[in-house]
């Protein structure tokens, strides 16, 4: 059995030094995303004496107790580069994640109205975007509760009003795709924001708090001088016994709560078919707790990722694939919570030989049905004459174009650097994996900040003496700064994660589980046949 063993000297300064990096910047992440849940938390009072339930309440609620609950892009819309940034509240004013609802796995999605009265965020619209795509690719039912405010019109930008449609193209979408879509409606639904309820399956409304309306009473006056309470307009009981656009009236958002996850009970939706006890799940023969202080914080100084392998995966049992050809593109099997996967990651640069491998790696494990894991840490593909002669752009398009046309899952995270044309290479967030996570410690660019100003420096000077023109060394390491500081300035999780170029910012520690979960979403959405249609249930 090809067992990977420990290289690791957790004693030693290097170790120490990288370990103390990676917690303080897991410290950073748990810290922004505290804050957001202070600040949603701070309408307790609020919400409380008018008898509701906070946000991240009603998600607890409709989880089943003690289940896992994956949350995703907690960061996102994070303001990191922002003079007020310590006051950046992140999350996109959205709470978002997968977990088991009576028993299904389920998309879940919910206003966190505790911030600005759940109003559409620029970014909140991008993470809405994302985990409605992520629901269809793995055919998860979509359980959204629903309280905004709506648009906020004080900050309206017409591209974020034309692109909002597709939130409500996706519900349709997902709804003809026979993926159920469950609404509890807990507050504000208005405006545009109504058709979120009435592009919706199955619809529970709270009396006296539920509103869903085209026009609330400001604009319904303004409009046609006709004057209305926002319960007359659109409460629960008006929509649950007049206009039919609700389903269930609920008397409060517990009772809404229980009546849509009975909803989910009932439809028996989706429910594997009984399987054989499982098999014996050997844990990694090296401590996960040791992934804290294996990666660098310099993303320029080598690391060997066989030692991050082998604190993931079962048994630390990895049969590594053509392990002397292209030996700094790292392919191999193995298996994590008894999920078979294919894992593809960097000890350097992609070169020739390593571009080749992971091309045919992939098609094998397509051929296989593997999905595909990959451990992003790598400055790109090799450059220089002789990898020019070699065919580095044209063997580098065949492991692009095999990412591309791979017809098994495949997970992404970035564990390093992921510079260049190798993010694409090794399935970058552009090349839609079904999940694509960081660890905090991440960089991701075209290229590093120095090497950018290098170039454009070079650039500048060959240009100035063209034109016969002395060259600026003061100008020239003036420009070289600024580079350097756009560049490292968006290179980080913190910038990258707020801008929804990943699915969140992970523990390493809790890499092993999270994978574990997101594999078994996606052989669960292989084995799925849910009953498409050519329309979307529609309202009677």
């Amino acid at each position: 059995m090809p067992v990977i063993d420990s290289t690791i000297a957790p004693a030693s300064d290097a170790f120490k030094a990288n370990r103390e990096g990676m917690l303080a910047l897991v410290g950073r992440i748990r810290a922004l995303e505290h804050r957001t849940r202070e600040a949603s938390a701070a309408a307790k009072d609020r919400f409380h004496n008018r008898s509701q339930l906070l946000p991240r309440e009603r998600v607890a609620l409709v989880l089943d107790p003690g289940s896992p609950f994956l949350e995703l892009s907690t960061l996102a819309g994070y303001m990191f580069d922002v003079p007020n940034a310590d006051k950046s509240v992140p999350g996109g004013g959205l709470i978002a994640g997968i977990g088991f609802v009576s028993g299904v796995r389920c998309m879940v999605s919910a206003n966190d109205s505790g911030i600005d009265a759940g109003a559409l965020q620029p970014y909140g619209l991008d993470k809405t975007l994302r985990v409605q795509e992520m629901a269809l690719e793995n055919k998860l039912p979509y359980v959204q509760l629903v309280e905004s405010a709506g648009a906020n019109l004080l900050r309206y930008r017409v591209e974020d009003f034309i692109r909002g449609g597709n939130i409500f193209r996706n519900l349709a979408r997902l709804s003809a795709a026979g993926l159920p879509v469950v609404t509890v409606t807990h507050g504000s639904s208005t405006a545009g924001g109504a058709y979120q309820t009435g592009l919706s399956d199955y619809i529970v409304m709270v009396r006296g708090r539920t509103r869903a309306f085209l026009a609330g009473p400001p604009l319904l006056k303004a409009a046609t001088g006709e004057i209305a309470t926002e319960e007359e307009l659109g409460g629960a009981e008006m929509h649950t016994s007049v206009s039919g656009l609700g389903d269930y009236l609920a008397e409060d958002d517990r009772d809404a709560l229980r009546i849509a996850r009975d909803i989910v009970a009932k439809l028996e939706w989706g429910r594997p078919a009984a399987a054989g006890p499982p098999a014996a799940i050997r844990p990694p023969r090296c401590d996960p707790e040791e992934l804290l202080g294996i990666v660098p914080m310099d993303y320029r100084r080598p690391v060997d990722m066989r030692q991050v392998i082998a604190r993931i995966i079962d048994d630390s049992d990895f049969l590594e694939f053509s392990p002397a050809y292209g030996p700094a593109t790292v392919c191999g099997h193995a298996r994590i919570e008894a999920h078979a996967v294919g894992i593809i990651t960097n000890n350097g640069p992609l070169d020739v030989p390593g571009a080749n491998k992971a091309t045919h790696f992939i098609q094998g494990c397509c051929q296989s049905r593997t999905p595909l894991l990959y451990l992003n840490n790598t400055t790109g593909y090799m450059v220089g004459k002789a990898y020019e002669e070699a065919g580095m752009i044209k063997h580098g398009s065949k492991m692009i174009q095999a990412v591309t046309s791979a017809t098994v899952p495949q997970i992404t995270i970035y564990c390093g650097a992921s510079f260049g044309a190798g993010n694409y290479g090794m399935c970058g967030r552009g090349f839609h994996p079904r999940f694509c996570f960081s660890w905090p410690n991440a960089k991701t660019a075209v290229m590093g900040g120095e090497q950018a100003a290098e170039t454009m420096a070079i650039v500048t000077e060959a240009a100035a003496i063209r034109r016969g023109k002395p060259v600026e060394r003061q100008r020239l390491d003036a420009m070289k700064a600024e580079i350097i500081g756009v560049f490292d300035g968006q290179m980080d999780v913190f910038s990258t994660s707020a801008r929804l170029l990943d699915d969140g910012v992970i523990d390493p520690r809790d890499t092993r589980s999270i994978l574990a979960e997101v594999l078994a979403i996606c052989r669960e959405a292989e084995a799925r046949n849910p009953q498409a249609m050519q329309f979307s249930v529609a309202r009677p």
